[in-house]
């Protein structure tokens, strides 16, 4: 590619930059879009790292765009999958209260599921959830029967290929540089050449708040990376047949470890949350020394750490810490051992965090003139990702001026 003009290029070659291609070519079939990933294929960051569970919608406020759009997404998902031979399991998921202390917000958690119409969601006794489970251990648990699991790779191959053959080019290996408006267009410089576009969409997950700061926006939070680590449990352990979920702490935007059957058959326990030394640091030794200034030197940074340090030093404790780890599991299903456990693989999340601390839970969309800006696409982002898609074409709609 050295020369290319479009419509409309995506920057983000991840689950929700390819939903929101297809949202595009769908509403408006006339209107041309090209991808631009920077790595060698789709999917490699967020979405290729995602423990893989289609969420059902239980957890997020009725009134946000989590709770609605998660929703909505489940069924497109699914019917997205079944249309394209893409394989998913309804395993099913228990949320479990395993003390008194917790079950006011497991029943906080129930009202939300059902407010937001997650299907056959019920309170489960002990004795339900040993019939489900039966090495989990809870006072009272919620079961999602509908909840499930899927390769979010195959996904987005899959989203990949259906672009292509509606003659989407899905530019890999190819890495914005900058982004220059002239002549009433702009033009998106990467390592493979120059896109002269006519809008643009920013989904570039771990990199949202540095492409919109490229093009000349002001971006109202900046993105902060944090690993999430697992383990896997040994071939042949039957201790965990589905999901098996804790009941979250609502000040923190993150699940809790947990135990995920994935659908290749194995059963991953995690992930802890720590604080990543690069945007794409996967491992706690690889360490970019820019953007960990550039965390350091964010003012909202220090006031989230003020919040958060009891968290944050347990985090980092649980993350060095075998036993650390096995003991959280362990209040979810007594039964485990450390020898059941062996490393497994990790992921990076995108937090975007506000210069007054605050880690942001909801989706966060900005637009700008010719621009639209996926700056908070965290869990249940990939779940939700047809309807984020359908999103960000009516507002392209709107702001661009495409037509149909």
């Amino acid at each position: 590619m050295d020369q290319h003009s479009v419509d409309v290029a995506i920057v983000g070659g991840g689950i929700v930059g390819l939903a929101a291609g297809l949202a595009l070519t769908d509403r408006f079939p006339r209107c041309s879009v090209a991808i631009l990933e920077k790595e060698g294929d789709v999917a490699r960051h967020q979405t290729g790292h995602n423990s893989g569970v289609i969420h059902a919608g239980i957890y997020y406020r009725p009134d946000s765009h989590k709770a609605r759009l998660c929703v909505e997404g489940v069924r497109l998902l699914k019917a997205f999958c079944d249309a394209n031979g893409v394989p998913y399991e309804n395993c099913g998921k228990v949320i479990v209260a395993t003390t008194g202390a917790e079950l006011g917000a497991l029943q906080t958690l129930y009202e939300r599921g059902t407010a937001n119409g997650v299907p056959g969601l019920r309170v489960i006794s002990p004795e339900e959830l040993r019939a489900i489970e039966p090495h989990a251990r809870a006072v009272r648990a919620i079961l999602s029967p509908e909840t499930a699991i899927v390769d979010y790779t195959a996904v987005a191959r899959a989203y990949a290929d259906t672009l292509q053959q509606r003659g989407v080019q899905v530019h890999t290996a190819t890495a914005v540089r900058a982004v220059r408006p002239a002549d009433g267009r702009l033009h998106v410089e990467t390592t493979g050449g120059t896109v002269s576009a006519g809008s643009l969409i920013n989904c570039a997950g771990l990199h949202a708040d540095v492409v919109a700061r490229r093009m000349g926006a002001a971006p109202d939070v900046r993105i902060i990376p944090f690993r999430g680590e697992y383990y896997t449990l040994r071939a042949g352990l039957a201790l965990v047949r589905g999901l098996i979920y804790p009941v979250p702490d609502p000040e923190f935007p993150f699940l809790g470890v947990h135990f995920t059957k994935r659908i290749q058959g194995d059963v991953e326990a995690g992930p802890n949350a720590v604080l990543a030394f690069a945007r794409e640091g996967y491992r706690m030794r690889t360490v970019h020394p820019r953007e960990l200034l550039a965390t350091l030197g964010f003012a909202g940074f220090w006031k989230m750490g003020r919040k958060y340090w009891r968290t944050g030093v347990y985090e980092f404790y649980r993350s060095l810490s075998k036993a650390a780890f096995v003991h959280a599991l362990q209040k979810l299903v007594p039964d485990l051992q450390a020898a059941d456990l062996v490393p497994g693989g990790s992921g990076v999340r995108a937090q975007a965090v506000t210069r007054d601390g605050v880690l942001l839970d909801d989706f966060h969309i900005v637009e700008t003139p010719r621009a639209i800006h996926v700056l908070n696409a965290p869990s249940p982002a990939a779940t939700a990702s047809l309807a984020i898609g359908r999103h960000i074409a009516a507002l392209a709609g709107r702001s661009f001026g495409l037509a149909g």
